[in-house]
């Protein structure tokens, strides 16, 4: 162990790589953000390139005002970490090297970053019980690395007393910032409602079928639809032993060119979904490229490609711009990334016809490679990846990124969506595909967009066979989406009680102030003076509870889960606490009168 001694903390460096050969150092860098934010550059140097062991950085942080904990993929479990807990993994396809302590306020306590998000890393924030401290370590180095002879990483180190929001917001605009991360721009088209077919068809894709919720789907305000898993092969048994080719399979999909026409004479746009690692036994590619994987996937009949291999990836790249120019398509759902892993016999293959030594630096040439290629085909094309490929560079490689799937779960799409937002940027959040039982009550299917009222929704339910009334929560719920989207999605979000798993979440642009309570009995806050509030009731209760700055005279209109108006009143409200009365799934307006927000009447 070699301890750095700083100005602010103690750094414990550990690992067997100094023995191997290695030099290591950690010193602060300036980086002229003022008090409260620090950087610690840790640098390795060898005389010869050797494949490093795991290497530790540890410190100490006192465990004073912290009530909770965020990385992420904490996920539901938000509690303080004990330093024996598992740490959490992340890399350039999985998550991101971040996690934030912070008060029972939701201010920031301690948030910790490290500027190096491509390579596999694991990373813990743990209490330690004999002296009430926090151990925070950084382990670098945990998966097969090829030899090098020099490696250096930021680590950034935020103990200001703000919003913890805000503090992981300027995370992701450090990341953004550093040379090779600097996110893909984002086309209008991604941050507009969307069909998927993936929960209503699964596998069972018919062209004319698709073609008629896509015509509903335009009617309620969506405008475009992606075609997922199925129209690659008539197999219907979920795995991927047909995935590599991507060839269309004619029994599906008998013209795929047509196919695509006719969803854009509908006025709407067309992603397609290809699962990248991945190629079945049952495939030309399997022999084609047998001696060119790096692991299995899910049995023996999965293999994941080697992206070391620049053939592999002219492959891939070929596959998709293919698409792009023949099909015409608008975009992909690219699948599995986080998949490209080494297996323990493949640790140490190096050389024999690949170009990259590095199976994370491959990955990130692979995937840069298809957002510059097909983006010189199409500008605006979309390419989607879910939770939880969602870390910084994967901002590079897409322009949108989607909850995890959880069919009819929306609580977890609001706790997803907000997860992905705190670190995302502009880049265009989008919702799971929201599906539910035709036979359920209205106010649980509003509940559906309620709770992810601060991402892109995406629908995947049959219309034709959910009632009259679903239909118009959908399209109420819809448009009340489109009428605030510049609000919902690029004003600065303030989701609190990140402990509690956000139950209220509020937004603000200067002019109206969006507020949406997802627990019962919880205050609504309404501290920035707008012209119009809103807040919408996410419960079962029949009522909020808000609190107004100061006195507003004006009108308040209170609607029900599916848009119409329950009642419509001129008020006078003091400064201070009131609950309203809000039906189930519903939304209150209220709209000043009595002067305008500049304070002219």
């Amino acid at each position: 162990m070699k301890m750095v001694r700083t100005e602010r903390i103690d750094i414990a460096v550990r690992g067997g790589s100094e023995e191997d050969g290695f030099r290591f150092s950690v010193e602060p860098t300036a980086h002229g953000e003022g008090e409260g934010i620090a950087y610690y550059r840790f640098a390795m140097e060898g005389d010869e390139p050797r494949i490093p062991q795991a290497v530790r950085l540890s410190w100490t942080h006192p465990a004073v005002d912290i009530a909770g904990y965020w990385d992420p993929g904490a996920n539901r479990e938000r509690g303080i970490r004990i330093d024996f807990n598992e740490p959490f993994h992340a890399k350039a396809t999985s998550l991101a090297p971040v996690c934030s302590l912070y008060n029972a306020a939701g201010q920031n306590r301690l948030t910790v970053a490290l500027s190096d998000a491509m390579r596999p890393i694991r990373m813990r924030a743990g209490l330690r019980e004999e002296t009430a401290e926090f151990e925070l370590w950084l382990e670098l180095f945990t998966e097969a690395c090829p030899p090098i002879d020099r490696y250096e990483a930021i680590s950034r180190i935020d103990t200001r007393d703000i919003f913890y929001a805000e503090s992981l917001r300027e995370v992701g605009e450090w990341w953004a910032g550093l040379p090779g991360y600097a996110p893909s721009a984002v086309p209008a088209a991604a941050r507009l409602p969307m069909y998927s077919t993936w929960y209503s068809f699964h596998q069972q894709l018919v062209p004319a079928e698709i073609e008629k919720m896509c015509l509903l789907a335009k009617e309620l305000g969506c405008e475009a639809v992606i075609v997922d898993d199925g129209w690659q092969t008539l197999n219907s048994e979920r795995g991927y032993a047909y995935c590599g080719d991507w060839e269309v399979s004619p029994d599906r999909i008998p013209d795929m060119k047509g196919f695509v026409e006719r969803v854009h004479a509908l006025g709407m746009k067309f992603i397609l979904w290809y699962s990248v690692p991945f190629v079945g036994r049952h495939s030309q590619a399997w022999s084609r490229f047998a001696g060119k994987f790096i692991n299995t996937y899910d049995g023996s009949d999965t293999a994941v490609f080697d992206p070391r291999f620049p053939d592999v990836r002219e492959y891939l790249i070929g596959i998709y711009e293919k698409a792009l120019r023949e099909w015409d398509i608008d975009g992909f759902k690219l699948d599995f990334v986080d998949s490209f892993n080494l297996s323990e016999e493949m640790r140490y293959t190096l050389g024999e016809g690949r170009d990259y030594d590095s199976v994370p630096e491959a990955v990130d040439r692979l995937l840069s490679d298809v957002m510059a290629r097909l983006r010189a085909i199409k500008p605006d094309v979309m390419i989607e990846f879910r939770q939880k490929y969602v870390g910084p560079l994967m901002r590079k490689y897409g322009n949108m990124f989607r909850v995890a799937d959880c069919p009819n779960n929306y609580s977890q799409n609001r706790i997803g969506s907000i997860d992905i937002r705190l670190l995302s940027g502009n880049t265009a959040v989008h919702s799971d595909m929201m599906m539910w039982h035709p036979d359920d009550k209205p106010e649980n299917v509003a509940l559906q967009f309620i709770h992810a009222l601060f991402s892109v929704p995406q629908l995947s339910v049959l219309l034709d066979r959910i009632p009259e009334a679903h239909r118009g929560v959908v399209g109420f719920w819809l448009a009340f989406w489109r009428e605030h989207r510049e609000l919902l999605l690029d004003a600065p979000l303030h989701p609190s009680a990140p402990d509690f798993l956000y139950p209220v979440v509020c937004a603000f642009d200067g002019s109206r102030s969006l507020a949406a309570v997802y627990g019962q009995g919880v205050l609504a806050k309404a501290g920035e003076r707008a012209d119009e509030y809103l807040f919408v009731n996410g419960t079962a209760g029949d009522a909020i509870i808000v609190q107004l700055g100061e006195r507003l005279e004006g009108t308040m209109t209170v609607l029900d889960c599916g848009g119409s108006e329950i009642s419509g009143v001129n008020v006078r409200l003091d400064e201070g606490v009131h609950r309203l009365k809000v039906p189930p799934s519903g939304l209150l307006r209220l709209r000043r009168s009595d002067t305008s927000i500049d304070g002219e009447r």
